[in-house]
């Protein structure tokens, strides 16, 4: 949805990347071992898809 929206991605070491949109830049966490996301990484996910302004 990230890069949907205009992001770059950018890899890290690990399981970390980047998100970057224009200025702003968020870290994240690829969720392992299994693919579901905690709830906080879902909002966090949400924040910066608002502070960008991608809106549901």
């Amino acid at each position: 949805m990230r890069l949907a929206a205009g992001c770059v991605l950018i890899e890290g070491r690990g399981s970390r990347v980047r998100f970057a949109h224009g200025l702003h830049i968020a870290p994240f966490h690829r969720p392992h071992p299994t693919k579901e996301a905690k709830p906080y990484q879902v909002e966090d996910a949400r924040a910066f898809l608002m502070l960008i302004g991608v809106t549901p």
